[in-house]
């Protein structure tokens, strides 16, 4: 039986990230994906437009439709929106018993839109964190969720990974790619080991989607029953490959996409 992972997020009609991203990992990662909407935006490459976000009764009937029917391995949680979601979500996890939770707390989107309420922070930290197997925030993220300003070199993002387990995750991904230097390193921790996992900074503007990717990524990992630490390190290298190719594709005018099929065409 193919493993099946679960996504819990936001519509990109362009394709490049969220709902329409992360099937496409999975299926690289050759992990069947199953989908629940959260909300839907109207953007592209160059702009986030607007949002519409489901009603949250919506939302629980699409888990629970598909917790009645599939054996759900692992669960990706992207754009929440709004508190009341959140909750929603959190209640789900818990109704359903879902395991190998990947949480990537989507605030902002990479064009600068805010996609998450600021009511829905402290759901994020009191509900969701503590359900998830591991989280996995870019710099700024990882900052709101402390109430810090962004770590600026790799011993505050350690340090800020150690307050996160701290303040109720079980694992954590700092993701470095916003800040500077050849090489984009990321901060894994979770109590008990730690990893550096550094990756080349591919000098390009296509990188729409990177965070939604990698968590997709590392919840395929899972959903193969893969060790934590194994499924995060194999899901930074799928990333970095998939951002090496992106320029391949030449879609839209904005940032664009990964390249998720890389390995196949």
């Amino acid at each position: 039986m193919i493993p099946v992972a679960l996504t819990i997020a936001g519509s990109d009609p362009s394709g490049g990230a969220g709902i329409q991203a992360d099937p496409k990992t999975f299926s690289a990662l050759r992990v069947y994906g199953a989908t629940v909407i959260t909300a839907l935006t109207a953007q592209n490459t160059r702009e986030v437009a607007a949002i519409d976000t489901l009603s949250p009764s919506f939302v629980a009937a699409q888990i629970d439709a598909v917790c009645a029917d599939l054996e759900i391995r692992a669960v990706k949680i992207g754009m929440l929106a709004t508190a009341a979601i959140a909750a929603t979500v959190a209640d789900a996890l818990d109704r359903h018993r879902l395991q190998n939770v990947v949480l990537d707390p989507v605030m902002v989107a990479g064009t600068g839109r805010e996609l998450l309420a600021a009511d829905a922070l402290d759901v994020l930290r009191s509900r969701l964190l503590p359900l998830a197997s591991i989280v996995t925030p870019n710099l700024p993220e990882a900052a709101a969720l402390l109430g810090e300003a962004p770590a600026e070199n790799e011993m505050q993002m350690r340090g800020q990974a150690q307050r996160l387990l701290r303040l109720g995750a079980r694992a954590v991904l700092v993701k470095g790619g916003h800040a500077g230097g050849s090489d984009s390193v990321d901060f894994f921790a979770d109590g008990r080991v730690e990893l550096r996992l550094p990756g080349p900074r591919v000098d390009t503007p296509n990188t729409h989607g990177t965070g939604c990717t990698l968590a997709a990524a590392i919840a395929a990992g899972l959903a193969k029953e893969q060790p934590l630490a194994e499924a995060v390190a194999q899901a930074k290298a799928y990333v970095t490959a998939a951002i090496a190719a992106a320029d391949r594709l030449h879609v839209g005018g904005g940032a664009g996409p990964l390249h998720h099929f890389h390995e196949y065409w």
